[in-house]
């Protein structure tokens, strides 16, 4: 009789690979389960690196990546940074740039971790771009860590690729394979974040042995396994969810992001994901990080909307935005553009953002913005009154550990 816990693997190895456009298969044995995509996330690297090791992530990036790659860890995060000029393109120049500057710097550098479709950008990153990545890593003898957990938000051309499809193409002659590994979730592509269900997938039997005993500090329940057994094996209900999610996410996308081009507004065209990544760099001051913040108090003040400033990302340039547009109903979205274009139009918003400016550049927060580039993720498009907002220059909390030692 089969097990509760295979029979859920089986189903989430067949979803895995429908979603990925049944071009390559998974391993049921080689799926490990734990407590969502954070705990995936962790899980991995605990089994992969030693305290005071790094590894290299392409900015902008998932600020709770300082959370969960390094909180318990004790892993370091080096942050490998990405810029406007080639759309955030990920190249083998500034890896290999950021690589031997850790090296030259004593440090162990003991992987790469890319986000593909990527938070914060909203977009996949391209075949070639993927080959080049995986021989990086193949000819660095580095890890390869790659977080899919938006795979099946996918809403305009080009369609995804998965790394497993790119090292299957390439080949066992070409890729070890012991060095890639896929972490994945059902919080996003399922709309399922309260089950809390993260999975990891690696080619390396070793991983696979640790995690697989790791994750008893994290287990997904029986009662959440059976119902997504379930779920995930009716296949015509996940086939009419996954389209008609793709639908209403590249309806609701062009909807916003063409309502905000009417003002002169333009975003990185995105094609995955709940977010697109919003440009006001004509809107700063001056083209400075203070002068971001400055921008970012304006809109949530004075158009009481709640988007995310490029610098809690890690982005290297000053004015770059994200918005999360898909938690929020048709008439919320329509009230939301009314807002931002009547903000626009104010003749006196440059003369009200030098003022702010100024008053930021003398004030004791200037001061831990400075200090700081550890921010809590919890920013998200909508309406909120101030009163209930967190700054997105605040640190994030302490770790657990640090506090139990004081």
């Amino acid at each position: 009789m089969m097990s509760l816990g295979s029979e859920k693997r089986q189903a989430i190895a067949k979803f895995m690979s429908k979603v990925r456009g049944s071009r390559v298969t998974f391993d049921p044995d080689r799926i490990v389960m734990g407590g969502g995509a954070t705990g995936a996330n962790e899980l991995v690297i605990f089994c992969l690196a030693d305290p005071g090791d790094a590894f290299l992530v392409p900015s902008p990036y998932y600020p709770a990546f300082v959370r969960d790659l390094g909180w318990r860890t004790g892993v370091k995060i080096i942050p490998v940074p990405c810029e406007s000029s080639n759309n955030f393109k990920i190249t083998k120049q500034t890896l290999e740039a950021a690589y031997e500057k850790a090296q030259n710097d004593g440090v162990n550098v003991k992987g790469l971790l890319i986000t593909n479709p990527s938070n914060p950008l909203g977009t996949t990153i391209d075949r070639a771009t993927l080959k080049s990545l995986v021989t990086f890593v193949n000819d660095n003898n580095i890890h390869l860590v790659c977080d899919e957990i938006y795979a099946a938000t996918v809403f305009n051309s080009p369609e995804y690729v998965s790394v497993s499809e790119v090292i299957q193409e390439m080949g066992n002659d070409k890729v070890n394979k012991d060095l890639i590994h896929v972490v994945y979730s059902l919080s996003k592509d399922m709309g399922l974040p309260g089950f809390r269900v993260g999975i990891v997938y690696s080619y390396n039997d070793a991983v696979v042995s640790c995690a697989r005993k790791m994750s008893s500090f994290g287990l997904v329940s029986s009662q959440t396994q059976h119902m997504l057994a379930a779920m995930l094996s009716d296949e015509d209900f996940v086939s009419k969810f996954l389209a008609e999610s793709s639908k209403r996410l590249a309806k609701r996308h062009a909807h916003f992001t063409e309502g905000l081009k009417k003002v002169g507004i333009s975003c990185l065209k995105g094609n995955a994901g709940l977010f697109f990544w919003m440009d006001l760099r004509h809107l700063l001051n001056e083209p400075s990080f203070e002068a971001e913040m400055a921008l970012w108090r304006w809109i949530v003040y004075d158009i009481k909307l709640n988007v995310s400033p490029g610098s809690s990302f890690h982005c290297p340039e000053p004015g770059w935005f994200r918005v999360c547009f898909a938690n929020m109903e048709d008439a919320t979205v329509d009230i939301a553009l009314q807002r931002i274009h009547s903000f626009v139009g104010k003749k006196e918003v440059v003369e009200d953002l030098e003022d702010d400016q100024s008053a930021w550049r003398n004030s004791n927060l200037s001061l831990s913005f400075n200090k700081s580039k550890r921010y809590h993720d919890d920013a998200a498009s909508g309406f909120m009154s101030p009163h209930h907002m967190m700054s997105p220059h605040s640190p994030m909390p302490h770790s657990p550990l640090v506090r139990a030692r004081n």
